[in-house]
């Protein structure tokens, strides 16, 4: 299924997208698109018995604002250095365990809603990524088919960072990770019974319509369930969780000089293999 939210911010309604490209209403079913109902296996049925027997009414998706896909994010957890191009591109070694960090829920916004540059930035930076949602808690897993097992599903994220704040004033990365609308999501929450091979997805994003990245997840350095199962080592995941599983070559650090950081007008959309598409604009905080 595509689930999805859409309305004004703070007043997004839940809905699924069905094979015809219809929104479909699942306000009449569920609250929310969020863990609680992730963890509901008769929830879930429920919807998909909605939809197959054409019960769910229509909704005009005309104006009609997409918003993050998930509400009530637990915690989003991110992995940095994950791909071998990425990791080469910045000259980096590849890690030896996975680099794990941290966003905040509140930089979560709509995958077309506009995106802040941060008062003092000269370098905000792009990357698309593929985000992981959690749908069952786990905790001290033995196997990637384990941590693949606890996944409810995927969407598309746009890891937005500034690098002199994440790279170049102490401390750690959340600086340049964590400024208001920095962690796009969505359109969809694809569950993961519709993406068989979590390794064999394709990564694109342009900037100002110029192709910038253009990678696969077969690139990652840890794939997908050994994600789930390196991090539940070291903190429960519950349903509603996000992790972010990192970037493939191509951001703007990566570029030889003068590099081509973001500025307000700047136009990014981005898209992840059967998972949608993002567009947003660029704008001064």
């Amino acid at each position: 299924m595509k689930l999805l939210r859409v309305g004004t911010a703070g007043r997004e309604r839940p809905a699924l997208l069905d094979p015809e490209g219809t929104l479909r209403d699942l306000s009449g079913l569920v609250a929310d698109i969020d863990g609680t109902l992730l963890a509901d296996e008769d929830a879930l049925g429920r919807i998909r018995g909605a939809a197959a027997a054409g019960d769910l009414p229509a909704l005009d998706a005309t104006g009609l604002r997409t918003g993050p896909p998930l509400a009530r994010i637990g915690k989003i957890v991110c992995i940095g250095l994950n791909y071998h191009d990425h990791a080469r591109e910045t000259g980096a070694e590849p890690p030896a365990e996975p680099v794990v960090f941290f966003k905040a829920p509140d930089t979560v916004v709509g995958p077309d809603d506009t995106v802040l540059i941060p008062r003092g930035s000269v370098k905000t930076d792009w990357e698309v990524e593929l985000a992981v949602v959690i749908g069952r808690t786990a905790r001290y897993l033995e196997s990637a088919e384990e941590g693949l097992a606890h996944v409810a599903g995927y969407a598309v994220a746009h890891d937005v960072s500034e690098r002199e704040f994440q790279i170049e004033r102490g401390g750690t990365w959340d600086k340049g990770k964590n400024c208001e609308t920095f962690n796009p999501l969505g359109p969809w929450l694809v569950t993961a019974d519709e993406v068989p091979d979590p390794q064999n997805l394709s990564l694109r994003l342009w900037v100002n319509g110029e192709l910038k990245q253009d990678g696969t997840t077969a690139e990652q350095i840890f794939p997908v369930g050994e994600v789930v199962r390196y991090v539940s080592r070291f903190m429960t995941l519950y349903p509603g969780d996000v992790i972010n599983t990192g970037t493939p070559a191509g951001v703007a650090m990566g570029h030889p000089e003068p590099k081509p950081y973001l500025k307000a007008g700047d136009v990014v959309e981005l898209e992840v293999t059967g998972l949608g598409r993002q567009r947003q604009v660029l704008a001064r905080a």
